[in-house]
């Protein structure tokens, strides 16, 4: 699947979003990447997803776990691992980090591989392959649909992304003027309660 056949998918679910959007990042950008509206539709999140498998089986070989950070991660980590014939689960955050719970483990020598949805600048990856490094598997590296960080994202381990754009972001304090002119909305979900 090409970037731009991911970016079409992401157009016709309504997912790819213009306004002034308020990233989980805390930046600002004119684009959001809406990815619930593409996982609302199963087949096309399956046809997502198995391509990222491919694209993740074809960069790392043979993987046995597919980990993914909840909330906004677990469906297309599960599609990913269901198109790879592995098994699924998923960090949460406990206590501002992230943690295995619900009784998840990583088995002596896994193969995992790490499945985010879009990447703005990868602290969140950063923060969850913190939280691997300490389980008994090896960790391959991270896949996701969309990197918007024009692959600048360094999380510490390879990544592979089914598209990769640059939209631009922006601190709050240095919007440019047409951008500071439209109200800010915030349609992620890091902050619901």
């Amino acid at each position: 699947m090409t970037s731009d056949e991911v970016l079409e998918e992401f157009r016709g679910a309504g997912a790819l979003m213009r306004g002034h959007f308020i990233l989980s990042s805390g930046l600002r950008s004119p684009v959001f990447l809406q990815k619930m509206r593409v996982f609302e539709d199963p087949a096309r999140t399956e046809r997502l997803c198995a391509a990222l498998a491919g694209a993740a089986r074809q960069r790392f070989g043979a993987i046995d776990l597919v980990v993914s950070l909840a909330v906004g991660a677990i469906v297309p980590g599960y599609e990913t691992a269901r198109a790879l014939s592995a098994k699924a689960i998923f960090l949460e955050r406990e206590s501002d980090a992230f943690a295995l719970r619900r009784g998840f483990s990583v088995p002596q020598g896994a193969r995992m591989l790490l499945v985010e949805d879009v990447v703005s600048t990868g602290g969140s990856l950063v923060e969850a392959v913190a939280a691997l490094r300490g389980e008994p598997g090896e960790l391959l590296g991270a896949a996701c649909l969309i990197d918007r960080s024009g692959g600048r994202a360094d999380i510490g381990v390879p990544l592979v992304a089914l598209a990769t754009v640059d939209f631009p972001a922006y601190s709050a304090d240095a919007l440019p003027a047409e951008l500071a002119a439209i109200p800010a909305s915030k349609p992620g979900s890091r902050e619901i309660a």
